[in-house]
């Protein structure tokens, strides 16, 4: 179960998602999460401020989001509801013996626990399996978010590619597909038959599957990068630091190579092409073959470009 900074952290990503317009998908994953990893004690409602927070999304427009936080507030009002009558079903119980040693009340043993959740690490739920093989498929997700099954897939292959070598959470995972999806959705127009929108799909899962650029796999999920900038990335904006370091190399070693001085021509009227019989014939010579064997002679006719050579 969440403590109190991991409950915090959820609602404050439900907050941000609802406040920066995401996909609706989002909100409802972590609503999910809350509902089923989540149970607050008044305390941690009253510090977090989520009871609050969650309760302005029953108005909200959407009618899944709206139904969803409404059913996550009255779970919430029934924990707090049986904390209340565990506190006074203590009280009535008191006897000599029990003032002498209290037994804990329900407030305090949650405040215990949240303590050695704290003490703890207090880490967020996390996969529990190899990480190297994790699938839509092997984590037992449903990537059908829409209508459409072009961005069905697209959706997959979004989670596929974020989830490998990733920790974390099923739900984190296909809430971040999601957005990543509908970024890009959005910047071809909204159109799925755009062939740049699957292009861009195909060219992120690429890039996330590179074994050599772990770091853009864990700056998306970490939220340092946002899904538009993801999805407005360049194929070299994409590239790990390693791999662009190794594009530079070789970029300058191809200006140098082509900055190498090329052997000037002469222009004479002695050698008549063959091809169209004018005389305007540019050529340079070289040693091909070993040093007692005749320099070999590059012809080239500025009039219909015929090459020949001879020695």
């Amino acid at each position: 179960m969440m403590d109190q900074r991991e409950l915090d952290a959820r609602v404050k990503a439900l907050n941000k998602s609802i406040s920066a317009n995401e996909p609706a998908a989002n909100a409802l994953a972590l609503l999910k999460t809350l509902k089923e990893d989540a149970a607050p004690t008044e305390e941690m409602l009253r510090a977090t401020r989520a009871g609050v927070l969650v309760g302005k999304l029953r108005s909200h427009q959407n009618k899944e989001i709206a139904a969803a936080a409404a059913q996550l507030v009255s779970k919430w009002r029934k924990l707090v509801e049986q904390e209340k009558l565990a506190k006074a079903k203590h009280a009535k119980l008191g006897s000599p013996a029990s003032r002498a040693s209290p037994a804990p009340s329900a407030a305090t043993t949650s405040a215990a626990a949240t303590a050695a959740a704290a003490s703890s690490g207090g880490a967020p739920k996390k996969y529990q399996g190899d990480p190297e093989k994790r699938r839509a498929e092997t984590d037992k997700v449903d990537t059908k978010r829409t209508k459409s099954d072009i961005r069905n897939n697209c959706i997959k292959l979004m989670y596929n590619g974020l989830a490998y070598r990733s920790t974390d959470h099923q739900d984190v995972v296909l809430a971040k597909a999601v957005a990543v999806e509908d970024a890009a959705f959005r910047l071809y127009g909204g159109d799925e038959k755009n062939k740049e929108y699957p292009k861009k799909i195909r060219s992120l899962f690429q890039n996330l599957k590179n074994k050599t650029n772990a770091e853009l796999g864990r700056s998306v999920m970490a939220g340092d990068i946002s899904p538009d900038r993801l999805v407005s990335m360049s194929d070299v904006e994409l590239l790990s630091s390693e791999q662009r370091k190794t594009n530079e190399l070789y970029e300058k070693e191809n200006m140098k190579k082509a900055q190498v001085p090329m052997m000037e021509k002469s222009v004479t009227s002695e050698f008549k092409c063959s091809r169209c019989g004018q005389r305007k014939v540019s050529y340079n010579q070289a040693q091909t073959r070993s040093a007692d064997e005749p320099m070999t002679t590059f012809c080239e006719c500025t009039v219909c470009g015929h090459n020949w050579k001879f020695s």
